[in-house]
């Protein structure tokens, strides 16, 4: 599908209590992601395909030749089963020790410091609304600490990966967006080795500790563009031409509740950017596990906000001044911000930095939500939980 920069679905709307979705064309997957532990065999593979998973590690220039081409193609919806029995959620809830969870990102967890814990005072006053802010642990509290969380993977070579994701309201109210980087590499839909294993997320994360509980995820929807021979096609290339959305629909907690009734949600809309727009953006940036200079272990959640910018090398892409980085993909872009009650819109999901995306240094980009991410949305909360 051809999509100029900014061009989303003909009639925005906010999801507020949104109706069951119609099926789309859609590519099902048969079988089961059965998730790999970590074993010793796993730990002395390669990392490529860990380090290749993270879609701000592989930016370069070449990667956006391909993106008209991209970008013109048909677009359809390709799901995947994730956790379905009661023996796999189990399996993947106690894979998620504390200390799993901290190190989840690290290049060489062998050898890498379990992260100490961040011990940043929370703050009880809100933040004034509009307020720009580079890059901070947030501490005020709201909404947004318990709707947005750490979402936690294994690659298909054994290594553990972290992106962010934040639950959105929905009919089936266990819904929640992230990027589809975080899912997947381009690649054959059914290829077990396409997809991350082990999914699960633990909304509020903080310092390796599980507040609201861990869950585990059903089934999960990204952009048929994801599909690709990865001969010919690059995930940065799928990005830039504005299709790293993904969408998780999330099993029950133990109590049979849904994630949306533990956590609340944040409401979710597909409308066109607009430049200079205030938007506020969270994430779980873990650059510390590999490079002890960096300031963020992914051991709290970071707050950026400022106004929005298009990106100069990806159009189809709009960011802010922040400086997270790996780890903060998938995290929310809102709209509307209010710090007083830590809601808002969102209405993108971070991708990259301007490595890709291009412009100014320190900027975080995000891929709004159009048409195709519209898609993605209905068939998730379409599906009974």
């Amino acid at each position: 599908m051809s999509k100029t920069p900014g061009t989303t679905a003909k009639t925005p709307t906010v999801a507020e209590t949104p109706t069951t979705a119609e099926t789309p064309t859609t590519a099902e997957t048969a079988t089961t992601a059965e998730a790999p532990g970590t074993t010793a065999t796993d730990r002395a593979r390669p990392r490529g395909r860990a380090v290749l998973g993270a879609l701000l590690l592989s930016a370069t220039a070449a990667a956006l030749l391909p993106t008209a081409a991209v970008a013109a193609e048909r677009e359809s919806v390709t799901t995947r089963a994730g956790a379905t029995t009661t023996e796999e959620r189990d399996r993947i809830d106690g894979y998620w020790t504390p200390d799993r969870m901290r190190l989840a990102g690290a290049l060489v967890p062998e050898i890498t410091p379990v992260p100490e814990d961040d011990r940043t005072p929370d703050d009880p006053r809100p933040l004034p609304a509009g307020t720009p802010d580079p890059g901070a642990v947030w501490t005020h509290g709201g909404a947004v600490n318990r709707s947005v969380g750490r979402l936690f993977f294994t690659f298909s070579d054994g290594y553990d990966g972290s992106c962010t994701a934040t639950v959105v309201t929905a009919a089936n109210r266990s819904t929640a967006v992230t990027a589809a980087h975080c899912l997947r590499g381009v690649g054959a839909a059914t290829a077990d080795d396409t997809w991350r294993h082990n999914l699960y997320f633990v909304p509020g994360y903080r310092n390796g500790t599980k507040p609201l509980g861990g869950f585990s995820v059903r089934s999960m929807a990204t952009s048929s563009h994801w599909d690709a021979d990865p001969g010919g096609t690059t995930s940065d290339a799928v990005a830039a031409a504005g299709h790293d959305t993904g969408m998780l629909v999330l099993n029950r907690a133990a109590d049979g509740l849904r994630v949306a009734e533990v956590t609340g949600s944040q409401r979710i809309a597909f409308t066109r950017p607009v430049a200079g727009e205030f938007v506020d953006t969270f994430g779980y940036p873990k650059d510390r596990l590999n490079d002890p200079a960096a300031k963020y272990a992914g051991s709290r959640m970071i707050h950026c906000a400022g106004p929005a910018r298009q990106g100069p090398a990806a159009p189809l892409l709009w960011g802010e001044s922040c400086d997270m980085s790996h780890g903060a993909s998938g995290g929310p872009h809102l709209i509307g911000f209010d710090p007083r009650t830590g809601t808002g819109t969102v209405v993108g999901v971070t991708t990259t930095t301007e490595e890709l995306a291009g412009g100014t240094a320190g900027t975080l980009y995000a891929t709004r939500l159009g048409e195709g991410a519209r898609r993605l949305y209905d068939w998730a909360g379409g599906r009974p939980v």
